[in-house]
């Protein structure tokens, strides 16, 4: 680990207050609009420190899950409690303030800004000084845009893109800016990562990195991690409990080597003649 990254891990961990219990809990939920039954009954909960990972077909729900987490969708029924704390029906931007951060299936960038810009844009929950003191940039306003900017470089450092940090980003390969996406999450001090498909559209190697990435946020940032992802190998590989859901209603839980072998789970999600161990193609 290098001294950047030590330093991040430092900065992150060392802000947080302990808490007792599951980061997430997720009960009974039941999501529709107008007669259309999004989520059925569906039920959870995220460890500290756990890589939980949610998978099933396109229009399982997987999405609309997030949007609950985030606060974009009300649940008519259920229970969400983070960090112990009631959410539901909490605007997202109460929730984000908590330490709930999200990436998207679709890069939500801003193209013109540069890299260290759209990654300092993730530390506004973090900034105390009002707009007179910013225009002057003098005092408080010069001492926290330092400090926050030193979080970013941690941040830059600890996702190795270094050689990008003053490109603008919509210049910038498709895998690197969802690494910046990343970084940009990561810079508002979550407890819990919401990623929404990852790796979609990168290839391989692209796709082992960011693994990599997400491995080293469960262990040396201590972050707990909620992954949607069709990738199933990589999700096998990574997870450390998988959620399926398929037409909103859960199919089964458990580890990946419990979950890969459910019967359920190979005729709903993969099909009577796949298996994920024996090498289907990913839906």
């Amino acid at each position: 680990m290098s001294e950047r990254q030590r330093s991040l891990s430092a900065h992150l961990r060392g802000g947080r207050t302990e808490h007792e219990g599951p980061v997430l809990e997720f009960g009974g939920v039941h999501l529709s609009f107008g007669g259309l039954k999004v989520l059925d009954d569906v039920s959870f909960h995220v460890n500290p420190g756990e890589l939980f990972a949610i998978i099933g077909p396109n229009g399982a729900g997987k999405t609309s899950m997030f949007n609950c987490l985030s606060g974009v969708y009300h649940p008519q029924e259920g229970t969400i409690r983070f960090l112990g704390q009631d959410i539901l029906g909490m605007r997202p931007n109460r929730i984000a303030a908590l330490g709930m951060a999200r990436t998207f299936q679709n890069v939500e960038l801003f193209e013109h800004l540069t890299v260290l810009d759209n990654l300092m844009l993730g530390r506004h929950l973090h900034l105390k000084y009002g707009a007179p003191t910013a225009a002057a940039f003098i005092g408080r306003a010069r001492r926290e845009e330092l400090a926050n900017r030193e979080v970013v470089e941690d941040i830059i450092d600890f996702l190795e893109i270094q050689p990008f940090r003053k490109s603008f980003v919509g210049f910038l390969p498709y895998g690197v800016q969802k690494r910046v996406e990343l970084g940009r999450a990561l810079a508002m001090e979550p407890r819990l990562l919401l990623l929404d498909e990852p790796v979609a559209g990168m290839n391989l190697e692209e796709t082992e990195d960011m693994a990599r990435f997400m491995l080293d946020i469960r262990d040396e940032l201590e972050i707990a991690i909620i992954l949607v992802e069709h990738d199933m190998r990589m999700v096998m590989d990574l997870a450390d409990r998988v959620l399926v859901v398929d037409f909103g209603r859960p199919v089964a839980l458990g580890p990946p080597s419990e979950v890969q072998s459910n019967p359920d789970v190979i005729r709903a999600y993969l099909g009577e003649e796949h298996s994920v161990v024996g090498g289907g193609e990913n839906p």
